[in-house]
C-alpha cells in the first residue's frame, strides 16, 4: 500500500465529518511529500526540533500542528509559524504561548487538553480545573492566543467501551465550557480526539479533528 491510497482510504472513512491532522512524526520529509502531492497539508509533529526541521524544509502551505507534549521553554521556537498546539495542559504554558505570540505579533491557536483517560501517564486538565482557570480575567490577558476547542486522549485499550465514554466526557466537557464561558466565541469549536486506532468512533462521539499516523504512514520510525 503506498501513503497516498493509504490516505485516500482514510479520508474516504472519515467522510468530510472531522478535519484529518496526519501524523508525520519520525517520519522521513520524502513520505511528508508524497502525503502532500496527494492533497494532505495538514501534517502534526511531537517534537519540537523536528517540527522546525521539517517546517523548514518543507513546502510553506503546509500548516503545521504540533501534537506533542510541549515544554515551555521550546514555545519559542514554533511560535513564528505553528498552526495549532494541540496539548495546552497548564496556565504557564498558556501564558508563555501569550508571551510568544506577542513577540511574533500573531495570534497562536490552541487546544486545551483535558485528561479523560484512565492512565496516570496523560497530561491534561481536569473539567473543575478549566472552570477555575478560565476566568474573564485571564481570557482578556490571553490577547495572543486563540482558544479553539478541546483535545484529548483515550486509554490505550481494546475495550471499545471505555474509549466511547472517554470520547463522550470531553464532548461534555466541550458542551460545558462552550455554555459557561465561551458562549458568544465562534472560534471555540474543535474537539481533538480520535488516532489511528479509534478515529471512527471519535468522530460518531463528536469528534471535529482526528489525528491519524500510522494508517497512512506505516508504523512509527523509534530510532
Amino acid at each position: 500500500m503506498s501513503i497516498q491510497n493509504n490516505l485516500q482510504a482514510v479520508l474516504k472513512q472519515i467522510d468530510g465529518r472531522a478535519k484529518l491532522v496526519a501524523v508525520s512524526k519520525t517520519k522521513p520529509n520524502e513520505d511528508l511529500m508524497q502525503a502532500y502531492e496527494a492533497g494532505q497539508r495538514v501534517l502534526g509533529e511531537n517534537k519540537v526540533q523536528e517540527l522546525v526541521g521539517k517546517y523548514e524544509s518543507l513546502p510553506k502551505d503546509i500548516e503545521w500542528h504540533m501534537i506533542g507534549h510541549l515544554q515551555s521553554n521550546k514555545v519559542k521556537y514554533i511560535a513564528p509559524f505553528v498552526s495549532l498546539i494541540h496539548g495546552v495542559d497548564t496556565e504557564k504554558l498558556l501564558k508563555t504561548i501569550n508571551k510568544e505570540g506577542k513577540k511574533n505579533n500573531r495570534k497562536i491557536a490552541c487546544l486545551l487538553q483535558v485528561h479523560i483517560a484512565q492512565e496516570q501517564t496523560k497530561f491534561g486538565f481536569s473539567e473543575e480545573e478549566l472552570l477555575n482557570l478560565l476566568t474573564p480575567l485571564l481570557l482578556s490577558e490571553l490577547k495572543y492566543v486563540e482558544l479553539k476547542g478541546v483535545m484529548g486522549m483515550a486509554t490505550f485499550t481494546n475495550d471499545t467501551d471505555q474509549i466511547r465514554q472517554e470520547f463522550k466526557s470531553l464532548k461534555n466537557v466541550f458542551d460545558k465550557l462552550k455554555t459557561q464561558v465561551f458562549v458568544n466565541d465562534s472560534c471555540f469549536s474543535e474537539i481533538s480526539m480520535g488516532m489511528s486506532g479509534d478515529y471512527q468512533l471519535a468522530i460518531e462521539e463528536g469528534s471535529t479533528m482526528v489525528r491519524v499516523g500510522s494508517s497512512i504512514f506505516g508504523v512509527r520510525n523509534y530510532h
